[in-house]
């Protein structure tokens, strides 16, 4: 058999199909400061190596993708199976450059700190 052929009876066999996710949208608490913006995501059951944040433009993702529990083992569960995504609209005022990210104990902490040009000042009187 050629190479052509084989490469030919791989593309006619059925490839698996990866399953569709569903994603849920995460809580968020988002406090404002002098310096900037928090935003505090719930994301139970979700590790750092399961979480990926970017920004595109002005629009702020986050996906919290959850490590699977074997069912042997799960006792009981109230929280969704889901996985995370919620996005945000950011203000232009937000230094994109400088946002920071942590998760701990389920609760994803980003912050969102302002723009230098934008953060109030104090104007010194002569």
């Amino acid at each position: 058999m050629n190479a052509v052929t084989q490469q030919e009876e791989k593309s006619a066999r059925p490839q698996p199909v990866e399953e569709e996710r569903q994603f849920v949208s995460p809580r968020v608490n988002v406090i404002e400061s002098k310096d900037g913006y928090v935003l505090e995501a719930d994301m139970p059951g979700v590790a750092k190596n399961g979480l990926e944040v970017s920004l595109e433009g002005n629009v702020l993702t986050i996906t919290g993708r959850r490590t699977p529990v074997p069912v042997a083992c799960l006792l009981y569960r109230e929280s969704p199976t889901a996985d995370f995504r919620r996005t945000f609209e950011l203000d232009p005022s937000i230094d994109g450059g400088k946002i920071s990210a942590r998760i701990e104990q389920g609760v994803l902490t980003l912050t969102l700190p302002k723009a230098e040009k934008v953060k109030p000042h104090r104007i010194t009187v002569s």
